[in-house]
């Protein structure tokens, strides 16, 4: 292929590169948002629609199409431009954001949260691939500095917003407000950038990110429901992944980057942090509201600790990482992620301070982790496997995010229905009584409320154990890092 073929296509003069920018940074609000803005209303949402066991698969399902279809949009824009990608994705977005709206059930706010991710999945990618477009090297910090606000941003205001939203509007103005939002970037995108397509060839891995989903999809459904025959088709078709992404031309995951050691802890590392992640993020609120009494408000302040502690340890660990060996970093990082965590799951009962203030440390930890082994990952391996390796670590970590949801919702159904069973309320209350701890009101017997709620907070306290576990885990991958040298490795 000719340079020419393979260079991206340039943009006319009549392209206006902030405005296309506002547009790029609006949509990855939206799509940033949207994975934690709905975290605080969730216990109002389950209150409204039931269905209190697809809690997990609220979040999971829109993290999960989120990440799978991401480096097929990326393969897109290449073909297609990034307009057209990028307006269809947005427009996608959008209209999964109005059936969330008036979902009349929690099976089928569910459904259309796949269809939100399936969306949310072309932002990031076009996005990165625009800046790389439209701005010189010496340019591009500045822009990306811009980009990684938003995600900040968004990791604060999301709960709180969430928060705000269900205490004084109902929970589907979360999603009404997608609307205006998204047809503004859709509106600037559209009229601000102007591209000359060359017309390309590039081989797409669907095969790949089909069996992948489904894997996926079939291991989640097979943790929430203990099905053995849903185990075994998500082995089967994980095989199958591994098999294509052999021989695939352009595989979703490259698998022969896992033959580096930096590579694959930094990429299990960062899958077992966004589980715990997503653990937090998702069943906090519940534990706030339904266990200790407090508003969707408060519960909002206490998730939005963790994002006031990433960005802070994110700079720090920034500014350490030519002063000190990575490891040593990545290990600091580790403990201090444990040591929230203890923090969280011993003293939760306390109130919300010690809740908030585990969670601070929990994110501190997630920010040095994420930070150095991106930055790791990224000097590991030469100039011309940068770009996978980067979008391979940020897809574990996405896959994590939806994984964690799916298994702590699932530890989190099982223990309530073994405490339903155990104390004999089988004919009394069900799964669905949760909803009693989170709503306007209860009607419930005060005695058999408190039986409930005793339940809630057993559960909880085992999804936050599950936490301390997945960052154990994790602990352990990043612990046996090997040191590499930053300086030597730019040179490559």
């Amino acid at each position: 292929m000719s340079a020419q073929a393979s260079s991206p296509p340039p943009a006319t003069p009549t392209t206006n590169r902030t405005l296309v920018m506002v547009a790029v940074m609006l949509a990855m609000l939206l799509a940033a948002i949207e994975a934690t803005i709905i975290a605080t209303a969730m216990p109002n949402i389950a209150d409204d629609l039931g269905g209190f066991s697809y809690y997990g698969w609220v979040f999971s399902s829109y993290l999960l199409m989120q990440a799978v279809t991401t480096p097929i949009f990326g393969k897109l824009a290449d073909i297609f431009g990034r307009r057209p990608v990028f307006v269809t994705g947005v427009g996608t977005f959008v209209a999964g954001s109005i059936c969330c709206a008036l979902a009349p059930s929690m099976p089928a706010l569910v459904a259309f949260r796949f269809l939100q991710g399936l969306g949310a999945g072309a932002v990031v990618p076009i996005g990165v691939t625009l800046a790389g477009d439209l701005y010189s090297l010496a340019e591009r910090p500045r822009v990306q500095a811009w980009m990684s606000s938003v995600w900040g941003v968004s990791s604060i205001l999301g709960p709180l917003a969430g928060g705000l939203i269900v205490e004084h509007a109902s929970w589907r103005w979360i999603f009404w407000l997608n609307l205006p939002v998204g047809l503004v970037a859709i509106t600037l995108m559209w009229f601000s950038l102007q591209e000359q397509v060359v017309p390309r060839s590039r081989s797409l891995d669907l095969l790949g990110a089909g069996l992948l989903l489904v894997s996926l999809s079939c291991l989640m459904l097979a943790l929430s429901l203990a099905h053995l025959g849903l185990m075994l088709l998500s082995v089967i078709c994980g095989v199958l992944f591994v098999l294509q992404e052999q021989r695939a031309e352009d595989p979703v995951i490259h698998l022969e980057l896992w033959s580096n050691p930096l590579v694959w802890r930094g990429n299990l590392t960062v899958l077992m942090v966004g589980v715990a992640m997503l653990g937090l993020i998702g069943f906090m609120p519940t534990y706030v509201q339904g266990v200790l009494g407090y508003s969707p408000m408060i519960a909002g302040f206490t998730v939005s600790a963790m994002s006031i502690g990433w960005p802070i340890a994110a700079v720090t660990s920034g500014h350490l990482l030519l002063r000190m060996p990575l490891p040593v970093l990545v290990r600091a990082g580790s403990l201090l992620c444990l040591a929230g965590s203890l923090v969280v799951a011993i003293n939760c009962s306390r109130g919300p301070w010690w809740v908030g203030f585990g969670c601070f440390l929990v994110g501190g930890g997630f920010g040095v982790l994420n930070t150095c082994f991106l930055v790791m990952i990224q000097n590991s391996v030469g100039w011309d496997k940068r770009g996978v390796a980067t979008s391979g670590n940020m897809l574990m970590r996405n896959l994590g995010n939806s994984l964690g949801t799916a298994f702590l919702g699932a530890v989190l159904n099982h223990r309530m229905a073994a405490y339903i069973q155990e104390q004999g309320l089988a004919d009394q209350i069900s799964m669905e009584s949760v909803r009693e701890l989170v709503g306007e009101g209860s009607t419930m017997d005060p005695a058999l409320l408190r039986l409930l709620q005793e339940g809630l907070a057993q559960s909880l306290h085992l999804v936050f154990w599950g936490v301390t576990l997945s960052i154990l885990i994790a602990g352990i991958f990043a612990w046996g890092a090997p040191r590499i040298e930053i300086e030597d490795s730019l040179e490559r």
